[in-house]
């Protein structure tokens, strides 16, 4: 009797209806819905506000104040209660801040700054999505080729009983077959369990229930990306990679720190002006009203602040050499990168060419062994482990495409230089499912 699969690994095997998505379509899906690319989109309309910010410590600004108040005065001359009201408005225009220039072209730099980081969670969410898509199709390849497997395994057993019950064979035979079904069995259980988790994985990224996709033709054209040299990729890294360009920014952030903190000792000039009503005012007898204008200039130079600014100064020399060693960690992990991806990329090549030898030397094996079955030279445990052999070479050639189309991405992301439109390229080797 044949074991029963699961349910509920039945009806993922079916899946659910949808249409079949290529791996641009499914990109933009995760685009809209991925909770971590979003967060990294309000991070950076969040730092964007940091220039007018900054910006309004070189702009006027301007207060209006107004109160109403009861009076009791006791002095030497008498007691008096009285009301008094009045209001006044003031502004200020900054002439001279030093700290306060600094701190907006720091504000400008860290806009920047936010930009590549948010360009750096665009590259991450397209080699998530790239990853997630190419799990998915792996655990169908490997489904695919376990029904396969399993499907000769059933024609070996029965054809191992029928020729027990005719006496042309042992119960050994039989016995093996069962054995190598039962396996076939469990293999399947799992492969639809890992199938049915990369769906779900996808469906977490992309908020979708794909479960159709464009899978990979039948003999992509897999080549390494130009140019082809390892060095040539680790110097890209060196200009284009975001990390890198981060660092550079935040070195230079640093840099003007130092100069903000300086200017903490230089004095401050403000253009002032101020208007006050102010009336029923009860002094003695009477009622006084009082306006008044003023207009000038105010005049403020640091002293001594308790070392204040030296030691803020001191704080900022620090935390630049600490961001001059945190770039060159980048520049020299950019490199790394980039050529560990290159050397991935190469790998990969090279083990899709040696796979696709072995699965057609695997196939021409299974058909010899099955002819010796038939001339009686060979057995039909030769015939399950050359079927079992060409299962192995199908599984490990899919995994290895799928992973050299990665490694193209990664290296891509090492250079700085990885976008949407690589997934378009990668699109022209699929082909929709049927």
């Amino acid at each position: 009797m044949k074991p029963k699969l699961p349910s509920f690994l039945l009806m993922a095997a079916l899946g659910l209806p949808a249409s079949a998505d290529n791996l641009s379509e499914t990109y933009r899906a995760a685009l809209a819905h991925d909770a971590g690319y979003a967060a990294a989109q309000a991070a950076y309309r969040a730092a964007q506000e940091k220039t007018p910010q900054a910006r309004a410590g070189l702009l006027p600004n301007a207060n209006l104040n107004a109160n109403i108040r009861r009076n009791d005065v006791e002095t030497s001359l008498g007691d008096s209660e009285f009301n008094s009201r009045g209001w006044g408005v003031s502004a200020a225009q900054p002439i001279y801040r030093g700290q306060n220039w600094v701190a907006y072209d720091q504000a400008k730099v860290s806009v920047q700054l936010a930009e590549n980081q948010l360009k750096i969670a665009g590259q991450d969410l397209v080699l998530r999505t790239a990853t997630a898509y190419f799990d998915v199709l792996l655990a169908q390849d490997s489904l695919q080729f376990i029904h396969a497997q399993k499907a000769a395994i059933t024609e070996q057993l029965a054809a191992a009983k029928r020729n027990f019950e005719v006496g042309t064979a042992t119960i050994t035979d039989t016995h093996e077959a069962q054995a190598r079904f039962d396996l076939a069995t469990a293999q399947e259980i799992a492969a639809l369990n890992g199938l049915e988790i990369k769906r779900r994985a996808l469906h977490t990224l992309t908020g979708k229930n794909v479960d159709t996709l464009s899978i990979l033709v039948s003999d992509p054209v897999l080549a390494t990306p130009a140019p082809a040299n390892m060095e040539e990729w680790a110097s890209r890294a060196l200009d284009g990679n975001l990390q890198v360009l981060i660092s550079r920014q935040a070195k230079q952030i640093a840099d003007q720190e130092i100069e903000r903190a300086r200017r903490g000792h230089h004095p401050t000039l403000d253009l002032t002006a101020s208007y006050s009503d102010n009336d029923n005012q009860n002094i003695g007898a009477g009622t006084v009203d009082s306006k008044a204008t003023v207009i000038g200039l105010e005049f403020s130079l640091p002293i001594y602040q308790g070392g204040l600014i030296s030691s803020q100064v001191r704080e900022a020399v620090a935390n630049q050499e600490k961001a001059r060693q945190e770039a060159e960690d980048a520049r020299r992990n950019a490199a790394l990168q980039a050529r560990q991806a290159y050397l991935n990329v190469t790998s990969t090549e090279a083990q899709v060419r040696a796979l696709e030898a072995a699965l057609a030397s695997s196939q021409k094996s299974l058909e010899s062994t099955q002819l010796g079955l038939e001339v009686g030279v060979r057995t039909n445990v030769d015939v399950l482990n050359a079927q079992q052999q060409l299962t192995s070479a199908q599984r490990d050639l899919a995994a290895a495409r799928y992973d050299f189309l990665l490694s193209v991405l990664s290296l891509k992301a090492a250079a700085g230089a990885l976008s949407a439109a690589d997934l378009e390229e990668i699109d022209r080797q699929l082909l929709a499912a049927k």
